[in-house]
Order: structure tokens, then C-alpha cells, then sequence
């Protein structure tokens, strides 16, 4: 009894990917057209192709994991099994890269086109992307020919049988590969896929079934946004050709600078200024936040640079429970302009303090510069 497990080089617990990805793989390895020179190629191909044709079908995985090949009852390959029992759909994926197989059953669907998707920008302010709310955006997009139906046709008038598709929607191409012949079915570009054709288009549309214009939408914005964030709003984007389904809108949020705050995260940063005396003594100060403002109590001999978190005052998480902190970080303003009465108490606390500082005579720092001429 082969061991389908050992011959594609996995374990019994391998997950569908792991078992698609090691095919892969091993099928590029031992392709015979990729060994042209080695007689056991072909072999070591066929039995990899047949490993995975029943190890990647959940049903007759579950068999053979049961039963062992008895439990596969002499089964050869599926609907879409090829000259080695792999499904060639798979085959050509592996070697092409294509989406769908191009043996049928897996290609594009017939049926008018989906809509383009379509991106905007969103400014709000910080408190907007904080607290979240409802926006409004215009976009041009395009909608439904109201005139026409969106059938694409002159009302009164109707269609005939695309001549390029027979009606079919799609159209068949002819190319060689190293499997052999490929047959390709695609969307007939004449008829975008519809199988008809417009024998009078309409006057409004010309024959698209939509049309252009400016649309407004209401955007959900989620507390705890910012800027880099991109909310999408499913069917919403553009009008597909004749009645094909809606797009989708991409909206990327862009949050404008506080004129206070700075986010950091899901914190914010204020720096907030405060006098000399209060910062030596101690004070209490009201601190502005996006919401009421809060007292904070500042200790005495309180350095500049400092920093007071203030809990749960920033942006809530948008993934979760909870907010950040409000940080604030004090700094020390140093009087300017000071009257001949400030001047000399701070002189009197610098000598208290012994402290040199510039003696009171004005001229004394263009003195000190001209020595250094």
C-alpha cells in the first residue's frame, strides 16, 4: 500500500495548505518536461500526482486515513483528472499561475462586470477620530441609468444575440503549453460577458447602463481612529456596466493637526507651560483636555520636563476596551521683560541662594563681548 503521506513529504496531521504546498513543489520538481534526462521522472511524477489527488480531497482523505487504498474502492482520478490522476486545474495552477483551471469549470462567470472600486480621503479633526461619529464624504462614482434601466439600451428598443459569443458570454482561445493544447474560456469583450449585444444604445449611457456623478455617503467612523486608517464601505464603490453589481468604497482617513495636542498612539502629549514660582512652590493648574478640563495638582520643586499621566483621558482603543492616558509635560517658563521690582526680589533670591548672576548694568554683556573680539 503506498504511503500518500510519505510520498508527498508530510505528516497524517498536515493542513490542506501544507499538503497543496508540498504538491506544488514536488510537481515543478519532477515534472517530466523539467527532466527530460531522467527515466524515473514520469514515475515519481505519477505517483505524486496521485498522493495528491487523494490527499487533497477531504472526502477520500477521510477514507484513506480509515481504510488505507482499500478504502478508496479502486477510484481513479475525479471529473478533472488528468493522464496522471492529478486534477489538472491544480496542474496548471502550479505551473502558470493562472486563477481557474483552462479546461472549463473554473473560469470567469458569465454576466455583466462587477463595478470598479473606488478610494477617497477623509479629513476630520483629532476630536473627531477620538470620540468617532458620523461623516460625510462625495464621491464621483459611477451609478445606475435610471433612463435606460441600466440595460444599456434606448427604452423601447431591445437586444439581439452577440454575434462574437453565440450568446454564451464567453469566448474560447487556442494555446500550446508544455502540458499540450490549452483551450481558455474568458469573457467575450464584445458583449462584456451578457451573451447580447445593444442594437440602439442608450442617449443617456451610451449603452454602459450607468452613468457619472457626484454621490454623498454617510461614513461610520470608529472611535479610536487615525490617520493610516482605511474604512471600507462594501457596495458602495462604482456601478458595474449594465447592471453589474456595485464596488466597493475605500475610505482612508487623514486626521489634521491639534493646535494642543499630539497623539502618540492611543495617548496624548500637551506640553503645558507654567511659571518659575509655580513650579518652585507648587501650584494647581486646570489642564485642557477633549473634553472638561481636569485639575492637576503640581508639587512643589517641580522640574521642566516633567510628566503627569492623566488616566484614561486619551484615544480609545478601536480594537478593544478602554482609552489611553492624557500626558502632560510642564514647562518651566523663564521670565522676560522683568520690572526694576521683579529684577531686584531675584536678585535678592539668587544671593539668598548664593547664586552669581550678571551684575545690573545693561552694557555689561556688550563689555563681556567686546574681550572676546
Amino acid at each position: 500500500m503506498a504511503d500518500h503521506y510519505a510520498i508527498l513529504g508530510v505528516s497524517q496531521q498536515a493542513s490542506d495548505a501544507e499538503i497543496k504546498k508540498a504538491y506544488r513543489q514536488l510537481a515543478r520538481q519532477y515534472h517530466p518536461d523539467q527532466n527530460p534526462d531522467d527515466p524515473e521522472a514520469e514515475a515519481q511524477f505519477k505517483q505524486i500526482a496521485n498522493a495528491y489527488e487523494v490527499l487533497g480531497d477531504s472526502e477520500r482523505r477521510s477514507r484513506y486515513d480509515r481504510f488505507g487504498d482499500d478504502g478508496l474502492g479502486g477510484q481513479g482520478g475525479g471529473s478533472g483528472a488528468g493522464p496522471f490522476g492529478a486534477n489538472l486545474g491544480d496542474i496548471f495552477e502550479t505551473f502558470f499561475g493562472g486563477g481557474g483551471s483552462p479546461f472549463g469549470g473554473g473560469g470567469r462567470p458569465s454576466g455583466p462586470p462587477r463595478g470598479e472600486d473606488l478610494e477617497t480621503v477623509l479629513e476630520i479633526d483629532l476630536s473627531e477620530a477620538v470620540f468617532g461619529g458620523e461623516q460625510l464624504v462625495t464621491v464621483r462614482t459611477a451609478v445606475a441609468c435610471e433612463p435606460c434601466g441600466t440595460t444599456g439600451a434606448e427604452p423601447g428598443t431591445g437586444t439581439s444575440v452577440c454575434d462574437e459569443c453565440g450568446g454564451s458570454g464567453q469566448v474560447q482561445r487556442v494555446r500550446q503549453s508544455i502540458l499540450g493544447q490549452m483551450v481558455t474560456a474568458t469573457q467575450c469583450p464584445t458583449c462584456s460577458g451578457q451573451g447580447k449585444k445593444i442594437d440602439q444604445p442608450c442617449s443617456v449611457c451610451r449603452g454602459q447602463g450607468r452613468q457619472i456623478e457626484d454621490v454623498d455617503y454617510t461614513v461610520d467612523v470608529p472611535a479610536g481612529v487615525d490617520s493610516g486608517s482605511t474604512l471600507r464601505l462594501t457596495g458602495r464603490g462604482a456601478a458595474g456596466p449594465r447592471g453589474g453589481a456595485q464596488g466597493d468604497l475605500y475610505v482612508h482617513i487623514s486626521v489634521r493637526d491639534h493646535e494642543l495636542f499630539v497623539r502618540d498612539g492611543d495617548d496624548l502629549l500637551l506640553r503645558q507651560p507654567i511659571g518659575f514660582a509655580q513650579a518652585a512652590l507648587g501650584t494647581e493648574l486646570q489642564i485642557p483636555t477633549l473634553e472638561e478640563p481636569e485639575t492637576l495638582l503640581v508639587p512643589a520643586g517641580t522640574d521642566s520636563g516633567r510628566r503627569f499621566r492623566l488616566r484614561h483621558m486619551g484615544v480609545p482603543h478601536v480594537n478593544g476596551r478602554g482609552r489611553g492616558d492624557l500626558v502632560v509635560e510642564l514647562i518651566v517658563a523663564t521670565p522676560t521683560n522683568l520690572t526694576e521690582e521683579e529684577e531686584l526680589l531675584l536678585r535678592q533670591f539668587a544671593e539668598l541662594r548664593a547664586e552669581h548672576v550678571a551684575p545690573s548694568d545693561p552694557g555689561f554683556f556688550g563689555k563681556v563681548k567686546s574681550a572676546f573680539r
